[in-house]
């Protein structure tokens, strides 16, 4: 084999080896996530953040004004325990899994009525944790 035809064959395995993976219907992590949140015992989620763990949770209520929830545990803990419990309910839309990613769309609802849509995302690690999340709701844009 020439050179040149193994340069072809190592360029064309690479990129297909570089492809992204095909998404996958569902995520059954973030819908773990939010039955676990939406549960009595929400700290539970806790429990499946890496040592790393990273968010974001950008919430609007409408209007001009949105309050970015963010950063490691420790904030995590703290906006957990500034909730309403038992309030809000998140309800899946759609979903899907690509490789070690996850995309869910959702509704929140407020006593049982439609308040606002969400998104989230969030990367896994190799042993099922989440790494990062980003969370964005509005209830400008809804879905259904």
């Amino acid at each position: 084999m020439t050179t040149q035809s193994r340069d072809s064959q190592s360029a064309a395995s690479h990129s297909m080896d570089s492809q992204p993976a095909a998404p996958q219907p569902g995520a059954s992590f973030l819908t773990t996530w939010f039955a676990i949140l939406d549960s009595e015992d929400a700290d539970r989620i806790l429990d499946l953040i890496s040592d790393d763990f990273s968010f974001s949770i950008l919430f609007s209520t409408g209007g001009d004004g949105a309050t970015d929830f963010h950063g490691g545990r420790a904030e995590m803990e703290g906006y957990l325990a500034q909730r309403e419990v038992g309030v809000r309910t998140h309800h899946l839309l759609s979903a899907s899994t690509v490789g070690r990613d996850e995309l869910f769309l959702g509704e929140v609802r407020r006593h049982g009525e439609l308040e606002a849509t969400f998104v989230a995302s969030a990367r896994l690690t190799g042993t099922g944790r989440v790494r990062r999340l980003l969370i964005g709701r509005s209830p400008s844009v809804l879905f259904t």
